[in-house]
């Protein structure tokens, strides 16, 4: 089967990571049948585009779940070590995703970047979907400080 590509800000890192914004309802059994066994979400639960009931939608395809609700205007460390351990903890392919693929896409940033990804290669993957350095978003300076982070 081939990638959902039509679902919000789609992207695929390697062979067994996927990222993307907002799912909705139908998207758990799409995920499933491209294999993912994990799904990690950065987004709040209160979000109006967020989906509803997400925790048992993707139980309910064998798919582990993960929720680490991270606020748009307040990205922490401690949200960055709740990421970081669970894609450790993911046993095969995951998908992680927010609303938008912001929050996503700064968080693996950081993570290629405390891996030893090359800035450039780092920055490109980012910038795919956002990159609040250059940004006109007012809400984008917290995520520039969040990924200039010391281990980012």
């Amino acid at each position: 089967m081939a990638d959902p590509a039509d679902i919000r800000g789609w992207q695929r890192l390697d062979p067994v990571t996927t990222t993307s914004g907002r799912l909705e309802e139908h998207d758990p059994a799409r995920l499933a049948a491209i294999g993912v066994r994990h799904v990690i979400n950065l987004a709040l639960d209160s979000h109006p585009e967020a989906l509803a009931d997400e925790a048992d939608r993707f139980a309910a395809h064998g798919i582990a779940y993960t929720h680490i609700p991270v606020p748009f205007d307040a990205p922490g460390e401690d949200h960055f070590s709740a990421f970081q351990a669970a894609l450790s903890a993911a046993h095969g392919p995951v998908h992680v995703h927010c609303i938008m693929n912001w929050r996503v896409s700064a968080f693996y940033y950081r993570h290629n970047r405390a891996a030893g990804m090359d800035e450039a290669k780092a920055t490109a993957l980012m910038r795919q979907q956002w990159d609040p350095r250059t940004s006109d978003d007012p809400r984008a300076k917290v995520w520039a400080d969040f990924i200039s982070a010391k281990n980012g």
